[in-house]
């Protein structure tokens, strides 16, 4: 497997692994980086399993980032690199849901833990041999994702959520099995036992997929979150309505996916341990149809200017892709982007005392330069700003 080591050599960050491997047996390559080297593709992240002594390659690399002693894993950087290593181990799962309790043992039990064979490929930094589980390299090559057990998804139920982003990003499809055993997880409560916190991370792990939408697509396709009704042309609007730079474009297509009452939404994403301010954005963009129609019955700019002042622009964007947000559109390519020439300092110098009145008369003067009642520049905004 030379050519796999060379293609490792070419990165960066995968020629710093090698040299502060090198000398050393018992390094390996492990899971989706090596998958995606044997597919031709450039690996996302650099994961590293040790039958050895971790720290010593953690000090070699860089500087280690976390240390999660309870399941002998660490992570290293150096400059723009970034390495996963875990020792060498096997797991086993109290009861299902369980985080798991791990022991030391071999790479080739290190590989039966693996969530599907299309992961459970191990490439030793050395030698170059390459390791891979049964069935790995015809799944591979398939298009196939298995599971490497039948109580793979009751021990880890995330497992469901992995693999909805893996059919997504790979584009492969669930092998038969695999699709029984899946649904008969989802059937018997299996996200249940596992906290909501850990299915929070799962879902903002898929909005950040290459393709969000997809991955999204496949865990509701699975049945893992009924609240999910992902549409791919709302979605693919409202990112493009999104001005550069401004909003998360993660937040906006969940947002765009999201189905159900407003309340019952918060209580739900409050469970999955989103914080305060991504749920306040959520709220809006749930909303979006309504915030559309609110839109559109206004008479004025300076009237739409007062239904989307304060609004999340990832709910603007939402509103503005819906069948009725012409006006939304409209607020956010023509209305949005006008800005006064004068800011308060000015107001302030001119001898209006600070305090609430400053921002009423900016908003006010903000509102006629909206619906074309002043002349632009500073002279007339200044003017009346003071009347």
């Amino acid at each position: 497997m030379d050519d796999l080591l060379e293609r490792v050599r070419a990165m960066p960050c995968g020629r710093r692994l090698l040299e502060a491997a090198a000398g050393a047996d018992g390094i390996h390559l492990t899971g989706g980086a090596v998958r995606d080297l044997l597919l031709g593709r450039e690996p996302r992240e650099l994961d590293v399993v040790v039958e050895g002594d971790l720290a010593a390659l953690a000090d070699q690399l860089g500087e280690v980032e976390a240390v999660h002693e309870r399941f002998g894993t660490a992570t290293v950087r150096a400059g723009d690199c970034r390495w996963d290593l875990a020792a060498a181990r096997a797991e086993h799962y109290a009861h299902p849901g369980a985080l798991p309790a791990v022991r030391p043992a071999s790479i080739e039990q290190d590989l039966l833990r693996r969530d599907v064979t299309v992961n459970a490929f191990a490439l030793e930094l050395a030698s170059g041999e390459l390791r891979a589980v049964e069935h790995a390299r015809e799944d591979l090559e398939a298009g196939r994702l298995r599971v490497l057990h039948v109580a793979s998804f009751s021990d880890d139920p995330t497992r469901l959520w992995r693999i909805a982003r893996y059919a997504a990003r790979l584009g492969f499809e669930l092998e038969a099995q695999t699709a029984r055993l899946a649904e008969q997880a989802v059937a018997a409560g299996a996200l249940a036992t596992v906290s909501g916190a850990r299915i929070g991370n799962e879902l903002r792990l898929a909005v950040r997929e290459p393709d969000p939408i997809a991955a999204l697509q496949a865990a509701a396709g699975l049945g893992l979150a009924p609240w999910l009704v992902p549409d791919r042309g709302r979605a693919t609007v409202a990112l493009e309505l999104l001005a550069p730079g401004e909003g998360r474009a993660d937040l906006a297509v969940l947002g765009a996916s999201l189905a159900g009452p407003v309340q019952d939404i918060d209580a739900l994403l409050a469970d999955l341990d989103f914080p305060a301010s991504e749920r306040a954005v959520l709220r809006a963009c749930v909303a979006a149809d309504e915030l559309a129609l609110a839109a559109n019955a206004a008479t004025r700019p300076s009237e739409l200017a007062r239904v989307l002042r304060g609004v999340p622009v990832e709910a603007a964007a939402i509103a503005g892709a819906a069948q009725a947000g012409a006006a939304v559109r409209r607020w956010l390519h023509e209305l949005r982007p006008v800005r006064l020439a004068i800011t308060g300092d000015d107001l302030i110098a001119a001898g209006v005392p600070e305090g609430p009145e400053i921002g009423r008369r900016l908003e006010a003067t903000l509102d006629r330069r909206l619906d074309g009642e002043l002349e632009r520049g500073r002279d007339a905004e200044l003017s009346a700003a003071l009347r």
